[in-house]
């Protein structure tokens, strides 16, 4: 999700670990307890740092081995730890440990529900997960615990109370999300009747849907609005040559797909050679595929300039 999300979600778990009357009744525990599932809401995604150096080191681990079983457990040590001994609770370390361990669990779970996925089986596999359940920013979500934040913090409300009824609500929404898209893949299949693979994907909107479903010969996109499933755009499957070969080597297209899932590719012929525009489709927007790899070949296949990354302003969407 969003960092935004993460780190008020780091907020409200400090809030509900009150839940344990030794944070509750110690001023102390609980300061550093906010420090640790804050700093541990976000901590996965201190991969972003790769991003200075380049967007193909960026492709390439975020949500990698940040995000894998080890770290699961590797943040919370690196967390925990020294806020107990900045804080002279030693005695409670171990409650430490166990809060900053649910706040980088819930993080990475709430990676694998959105539509970028995440290498969280790492190092047993590098397959990425997603689930497709929910949004990079869920409106919903943020609201009920930004509202509970503040009734917390501003209005002296009690957490204890507060925020078990708030966690409650939301795992029964990420339910509710993941029975809707259950039934928009259902949708989608019934609607095209062809055999494949289905990805449906969310929007901001509760009942707008983006899809993408892959067959052996092309892939269909569309939408779904309020239960109506409607067909966009087909893209035939191009077959593979000496062209597309060519740029198999790229540091930018492996590193593409090592990440893509539904992979599409197309060559044409320009003034001085080539151009290959390989896309992920599931990212499609607006009949388009803004995220790829654009490469240039002279006549003689050689690779003259290649551009990984997005087709698109920071400020369009779509949004993962």
């Amino acid at each position: 999700m969003d960092t935004g999300s993460h780190l008020l979600l780091g907020v409200t778990l400090a809030g509900l670990a009150h839940v344990n009357p030794a944070v509750a009744e110690n001023p102390a525990l609980a300061q550093a307890l906010m420090i640790a599932t804050i700093v541990g809401s976000h901590a996965p995604d201190f991969d972003t740092l790769v991003r200075l150096r380049g967007i193909t080191t960026y492709i390439r681990y975020h949500r990698g081995m940040t995000h894998s079983i080890p770290a699961l457990f590797v943040w919370p040590a690196v967390i925990a730890v020294p806020l107990a001994l900045a804080y002279g609770l030693t005695d409670h370390a171990g409650l430490l440990y166990v809060w900053t361990w649910i706040a980088v669990v819930f993080h990475v779970f709430l990676d694998m529900l959105n539509t970028y996925g995440v290498q969280c089986f790492r190092p047993f596999t590098r397959r990425w997960v997603h689930l497709d359940v929910l949004a990079i920013f869920e409106p919903f979500l943020f609201a009920l615990h930004g509202a509970a934040a503040v009734w917390w913090l501003a209005f002296a409300g009690e957490p204890g109370r507060i925020f078990p009824a708030v966690y409650l609500i939301s795992l029964l929404y990420i339910g509710l999300r993941a029975w809707q898209h259950g039934r928009e893949v259902r949708r989608v299949r019934a609607a095209l009747r062809q055999e494949g693979v289905c990805h449906v994907t969310p929007s901001f909107h509760p009942f707008r849907w983006r899809f993408v479903m892959e067959t052996t010969e092309r892939f269909y996109t569309g939408r779904i609005e309020y239960g109506t499933v409607m067909l966009e755009e087909i893209y035939p499957k191009e077959k593979s040559n000496e062209i597309i070969q060519a740029t198999m080597g790229i540091d930018g297209v492996r590193a593409f797909l090592g990440f893509a899932q539904r992979v599409h590719v197309t060559w044409k012929e320009i003034q001085d050679g080539y151009e290959v525009t390989w896309s992920d489709v599931r990212f499609w927007y607006d009949r388009k595929l803004p995220f790829g790899v654009d490469v240039r070949l002279d006549r003689n296949l050689n690779v003259v300039t290649h551009r990984l990354g997005w087709r698109k302003k920071a400020w369009d969407p779509p949004f993962v």
